[in-house]
């Protein structure tokens, strides 16, 4: 007996060290997973954070000097819309991102839809040429897309700015994909209530995909407000300059040589964006679920 009760108590002891040992284990790699976040987050948000120190430093101040300003002012940013036309910069990249994001969610819907749905051919060869452009980088088309829109008469102009982005493949791929795991007795269950094509699309199909709806509308406006590029190409006027062909001036005018002004003109590009997302980051996130790519 007092071998079985010894034996026992080293088993109960065995045990007690094994859930102690798996203890320390998943408190290690928690407390690892943490630290891996927080440097994430540091990386990440450390030159926003930096660039908006830098913007409300004071004349006084130098810009290296320390990490917290020791004379804190909003003067910057009015001096920002002092030194070039920044409301209408702003106005320019809004019209250019309103047509994107109304033209890439009409268009991606409609063919992603289309994209979706069975029983006509050519189906497969036309998502396989869709996915095969994906390879293609922006750099390589972006000539013919020049010679193309001036052929148009659209060089200099903001339609010409939003034509090539009107809609993007990645977006038809999105509804696709979300309209696909509609489950197919909502769709059967329109049909026996007599809907046709058009209404099982915008009454079933859509409000099914709000949330990768919301994906593409916060991608198409975070695309067409920081693109540089493109712009950069099709404008010569400054009168249709975009807000980053307009930051670009503004970094590299010989009468300013100020990075107070140039970090407060960063932060004001990028709010709107941080404001877009921050107010549909619910809808994004529901929308990545349902718009994983599948075949």
């Amino acid at each position: 007996m007092t071998t079985l009760s010894s034996l026992g108590r080293s088993a109960d002891q065995r045990g007690d060290l094994a859930t102690g040992r798996g203890r320390r284990r998943m408190t290690l790699g928690l407390a690892g997973r943490y630290l891996t976040l927080c440097l994430m987050l540091v990386v990440m948000l450390g030159p926003i954070v930096w660039q908006f120190l830098t913007s409300i430093r004071g004349r006084g101040e130098n810009v290296y000097d320390g990490v917290l300003p020791s004379q804190p002012t909003l003067d910057n940013y009015a001096r920002v819309t002092e030194s070039f036309p920044l409301f209408q910069y702003v106005g320019n990249t809004l019209t250019v991102a309103a047509l994107a994001v109304v033209s890439n969610c009409v268009f991606a819907a409609m063919g992603g839809y289309a994209l979706s749905r069975a029983g006509w051919r050519g189906r497969k060869i036309v998502f396989t040429v869709l996915v095969a452009t994906l390879m293609f980088p922006f750099e390589a088309v972006m000539i013919s897309m020049f010679l193309t829109v001036r052929s148009m008469g659209l060089v200099d102009t903001l339609i010409g700015v939003w034509l090539p982005g009107a809609v993007s493949v990645l977006n038809l791929l999105i509804m696709r994909a979300a309209f696909l795991a509609v489950p197919k007795e909502l769709e059967e269950a329109a049909v026996l209530d007599g809907a046709n094509e058009w209404q099982r699309f915008r009454r079933v199909f859509v409000p099914s995909a709000k949330g990768a709806l919301a994906v593409v509308c916060i991608t198409s406006f975070m695309g067409a407000w920081d693109d540089f590029l493109w712009p950069l190409i099709v404008l010569s006027s400054s009168d249709n300059y975009t807000l980053q062909l307009g930051l670009k001036t503004l970094a590299g005018a010989t009468t300013v040589n100020d990075q107070r002004l140039i970090a407060a003109g960063a932060i004001a590009a990028l709010a709107p964006m941080m404001l877009l997302f921050f107010a549909l980051q619910r809808f994004f996130f529901k929308g990545v679920g349902e718009g994983a790519l599948k075949t």
